[in-house]
């Protein structure tokens, strides 16, 4: 698809290294450049705008014709050279090492998060912010995915420059196939998918289960290793209430939101959090930690825990279950519909526009 045409703007999108889509950043990247990818032609036609999608070899090809695919290189973390020069180039997730190609006009990052200086401190909170502070200085526009990260960008690192808050899109499932899991819906039981890396807290939930045998908390993530030691946990305390699924489909995972009781999400850091708007798509009662981003993202649909004492973790999500009835089910799908990757890729592509008209 490359041109020759000068009146043709070019805009690279960097997914770095990813490979799978699996977790909260594959699932950005993968939904954005979809909606971009499909935009392709009248981007073109309308503003003139030529798509380039930076990622691995194996995913040359993914995003369909429409768009040019510049395979990625390990060389190009110290030496980035393209035969095309770019208008703009937009790396999607901060912890991608790529800077844009040698020539390149304009460049934007979308930051998703600042978790590290949440949960770390010594010598790695200082290299992750000496990282994240280059990263910001050799961007010309920064788009954060909550206003909690840019208020984090200012009151850590000190930025106060050109950008905006982008909010994420997200999918809804709830009219998407679906497909049962065995031995799960024999009786109530709660839902939390995440990655269930240590910031997700989903120890919280095990204590809180330890205190309410009679109902079923099923666990959802990608990390294999992980789960195993989260199982070793629960054999600890004796839990036969938990259920720990790996790697589940998105029909199951839809008939999982579809299914349970409420979903529940304990997370320590969240830069967005996209499995809390999954669950209200479906009008599902939602118990989220009060920490970082969430109370922005989750906001009257949702509910809080403001500490994580088992008892009053339960006390809180038995009253959020008694007291949720089809007022609240609507409000919540009507809170999840207000991030839509429609909404979500025209903000980016204006962004885009913004830029290239430079200065004024």
């Amino acid at each position: 698809m490359p041109t020759a045409d000068s009146s043709i703007r070019r805009v690279g999108i960097s997914l770095g290294n990813a490979d799978r889509f699996v977790d909260g950043l594959g699932e950005f990247a993968q939904q954005l450049c979809s909606s971009l990818a499909a935009r392709a032609p009248a981007l073109r036609a309308q503003h003139g705008l030529e798509l380039h999608f930076h990622v691995v070899p194996a995913l040359v090809g993914c995003f369909g014709d429409a768009v040019g695919y510049l395979p990625l290189r390990r060389s190009h973390e110290w030496r980035h050279v393209q035969p095309l020069r770019f208008d703009l180039w937009h790396t999607l997730a901060q912890l991608n090492r790529y800077p844009a190609p040698s020539g390149t006009r304009f460049s934007l990052c979308t930051v998703h998060d600042l978790n590290f200086v949440h949960v770390k401190g010594g010598f790695s909170r200082w290299r992750d912010t000496r990282r994240m502070r280059r990263l910001l200085v050799r961007n010309d526009a920064v788009v954060t995915i909550s206003d909690y990260v840019r208020a984090d960008l200012a009151r850590h690192l000190g930025w106060q420059g050109p950008g905006r808050t982008i909010y994420n899109g997200v999918r809804d499932l709830s009219t998407a196939p679906q497909a049962p899991v065995a031995g799960v819906g024999e009786q109530p039981f709660l839902f939390h998918i995440s990655r269930m890396t240590p910031s997700k807290n989903v120890e919280a939930l095990l204590d809180m289960m330890a205190l309410w045998p009679e109902r079923q908390l099923v666990l959802a993530g990608p990390s294999a290793a992980r789960n195993a030691e989260l199982q070793a946990r629960c054999d600890a305390l004796g839990l036969r209430n938990v259920r720990i699924l790996t790697l589940v489909s998105d029909a199951q995972k839809a008939w999982l939101y579809a299914h349970c009781q409420a979903f529940l999400f304990p997370s320590l850091t969240e830069g967005f959090g996209l499995p809390p708007i999954e669950a209200l798509y479906f009008g599902k009662p939602v118990l989220l930690s009060d920490c970082t981003c969430l109370p922005e993202v989750g906001g009257s649909a949702a509910r809080y825990w403001h500490d994580f004492d088992p008892a009053g973790m339960r006390r809180a999500t038995e009253a959020a279950i008694g007291s949720f009835g089809p007022p609240e089910a609507a409000q919540a799908r009507a809170w999840a519909a207000r991030y839509n990757w429609a909404d979500a890729t025209q903000a980016y592509i204006a962004t885009y526009l913004q830029l290239l008209a430079g200065p004024g």
